[in-house]
């Protein structure tokens, strides 16, 4: 099944925000499909990260067995799925990225460090931070507050 990362947050003079990097984190909750079971704890997966799947059927970027009925489960990034977040998107879902999961389900995203973002009217550039659902900083070039406010996220299934 096809699942899609929908972000949505109120974006204040910068746009592009996006992660950074081929080895951006994407730490999230999982729910097994065969058990319903959820992850206790967030876990990651990266498009620098690969495992074999079982029986030869391919690779992943997460390959990992339910805790509870031991079901072989995998998550893939589809690498061009990957869309920034932009000014005009502001305040809407928008989908950022896309997975291709084989009998486990993420149903809550953590985001982190290793975001990115630019300044709307400089070529400033800024890491961001979302841990706490929000960032802030300044621009100096412009001389102006910049930030990333009001993070929601959700996941949509992609048919």
């Amino acid at each position: 099944m096809k699942v899609g990362l929908q972000i949505k947050a109120n974006l204040e003079n910068v746009t592009n925000l996006r992660p950074e990097g081929d080895d951006f984190r994407w730490y999230m909750k999982f729910q097994c499909s065969n058990c319903q079971e959820i992850s206790a704890s967030f876990q990651y997966i990266s498009l620098m990260e690969t495992a074999e799947l079982k029986g030869g059927r391919g690779s992943a970027n997460m390959v990992s067995k339910c805790k509870l009925c031991s079901r072989e489960n995998s998550v893939a990034i589809i690498p061009e799925s990957l869309t920034p977040y932009n000014s005009e998107d502001s305040n809407k879902f928008t989908t950022v990225v896309k997975f291709d999961c084989r009998g486990m389900n993420p149903v809550e995203f953590s985001p982190r460090v290793g975001f990115a973002c630019d300044a709307v009217d400089t070529s400033s550039k800024f890491e961001v931070d979302l841990t706490e659902n929000e960032w802030v900083d300044y621009d100096e070039k412009n001389q102006e507050s910049v930030g990333v406010y009001e993070f929601e996220s959700k996941f949509i299934t992609i048919k």
